[in-house]
């Protein structure tokens, strides 16, 4: 056990054994300050710092019960040791509830008094080193990160930035997949609760006869299948923060359970009729229309305007001009990179199934690209086939215009001729077609309606074969050139 000297608060108001545990105390060499009442005893807490404080239960005026709950109400940093000479389990209980570490019946012996303050003090430096690492996993933790600069999302961030040090209920509502759950932990962060737990359930992930156990517990025998005590996520998230997603799948029986926990913060879980009670912030989502719950019957009203105290609507990706790219350069791994053909399809795209879908499609681009390159054909098909689709893009119609038939093709006139082997029809063709997209081997491939794959085949083989078909090629390319058409 250290022994380094104590800081030493003694409050009794019987002066006679106060004065001698108090310099008993100092001749142990530890520094003690002795007040005769609890009022004065409060104002020094309240300017200095104290290891340990001995109060008396019993005195004139404010008591020791009194000035623990003072010191608890304000959260002072002192460890409390209550000492009665008229003690009972009751008082007991109240103090140890209030926050004295420890309880000691008058008289007792001074080297007792003097153990109890060293573990007093062990305690205080314990919870002083946890609020110190808890302060360093914070930092190390990753923020829930909100990205993108567009307007709609930094009108989202400036409602967070007020609802969060609350701890009002909020109603998240926005498209599946906008980051509901993102928005509830930036909230979650931003608010008083922040080292506190954060849970999470998803009320459509459960059956409607499981819902009831997992948000409120059970008890062991309540119901088939309960085999021990389970605590529900409301006591699992005390002095926390419950995120409740789909919370409009909540069946209407349950729906009166959720009202009384926000209204007076009670519950009991399933087969007890003791009341708990639980602090917590409920952060609620959904991709309904609850105002359209309500008035078909399928959700209560009172519940609704309960969780609806601050509603914060999501935007869709479609809505965030500009956010597209960010997004995919922060979930694009570091290594990949992302020709612009394939970035321009992914801006154009509407994404009805927002950053989720988006998230979906970067990670099947990264199994699918060769040498850490994704490029169009490297998206999926819906992707392509939409960008194809819009009118007015120049490359869309040089796409179609490349395969419908023409009488202009130079190619044409090619067909049947013996001085021209197969192999160098399709090399010319190939690379007309891959100087007007300017070396771009994506962009060509898919002009040629094929595989990027099969393009490279290609180009290996021509280059292979390139000397002895050198004079070949020359008479094919000055047969294209007198055709005087494109390709």
């Amino acid at each position: 056990m250290s022994e380094t000297p104590i800081k030493l608060l003694l409050v009794d108001d019987e002066e006679d054994s106060r004065r001698s545990a108090a310099k008993w105390m100092q001749r142990k060499g530890h520094e003690v300050t002795d007040v005769s009442n609890a009022a004065e005893a409060l104002s020094l807490i309240q300017r200095e710092t104290f290891d340990v404080g001995i109060f008396d239960m019993n005195m004139p005026g404010m008591s020791g019960l009194e000035l623990l709950q003072r010191v608890h109400q304000e959260k002072l940093d002192i460890e409390v040791i209550m000492l009665t000479g008229q003690g009972t389990v009751e008082t007991a209980v109240s103090a140890m509830k209030m926050g004295a570490c420890d309880y000691l019946r008058k008289p007792c012996s001074l080297g007792d008094l003097e153990h109890h303050c060293f573990r007093a003090r062990e305690r205080r430096q314990l919870k002083k080193e946890n609020k110190q690492l808890k302060a360093v996993i914070s930092r190390a933790r990753p923020a829930a990160s909100l990205i993108g600069e567009s307007p709609s999302l930094m009108q989202v961030v400036k409602m967070i930035e007020k609802v969060g040090p609350t701890n009002k209920p909020v109603l998240l509502q926005g498209e599946s997949g906008t980051g509901k759950e993102v928005v509830a932990q930036a909230i979650q962060q931003a608010s008083h609760f922040a080292e506190n737990p954060f849970v999470t359930v998803n009320c459509a992930a459960f059956p409607e006869n499981l819902v009831e156990s997992e948000l409120f517990g059970h008890l062991k025998g309540s119901f088939t299948g309960a085999t021990a005590d389970k605590p529900g996520l409301f006591e699992i998230a005390d002095e926390g923060t419950l995120f409740i997603d789909e919370v409009g799948e909540l069946p209407l029986s349950l729906q009166p359970k959720l009202l009384r926990v926000l209204e007076d913060g009670t519950m009991r879980r399933v087969g007890c009729h003791r009341e708990r009670r639980v602090k917590v912030r409920i952060i609620a989502a959904t991709n309904r229309d609850l105002q359209q719950e309500v008035d078909a019957g399928r959700f209560r009203e009172d519940l609704f305007y309960r969780i609806n105290v601050f509603s914060i609507q999501l935007p869709t990706l479609r809505e965030r001009e500009g956010d597209v790219d960010r997004l995919i350069d922060h979930f694009l791994p570091r290594s990949f990179r992302i020709e612009q053909d394939a970035r321009d399809a992914l801006n154009r795209y509407p994404w009805p199934g927002n950053i989720r879908q988006l998230i979906n499609v970067i990670e099947r681009a990264t199994i699918l690209a060769e040498n850490f390159d994704i490029m169009l054909d490297d998206l999926p098909c819906e992707i392509v086939n939409y960008n194809q689709a819009l009118p007015g893009r120049s490359r869309t119609e040089s796409t179609d215009s490349l395969h419908a038939p023409s009488n202009a093709s130079p190619y044409s006139e090619m067909l049947g001729d013996a001085r021209f082997k197969l192999d160098d029809v399709v090399r010319v063709h190939v690379e007309e077609v891959l100087a007007k997209e300017h070396g771009n081997k994506a962009s060509t491939a898919r002009r040629l309606g094929i595989h990027r794959r099969k393009l490279y085949r290609l180009l290996d083989r021509f280059q292979n074969n390139a000397n002895a078909n050198k004079e070949t090629n020359g008479e094919c390319r000055e047969f294209v050139s007198s055709c005087g058409s494109a390709v």
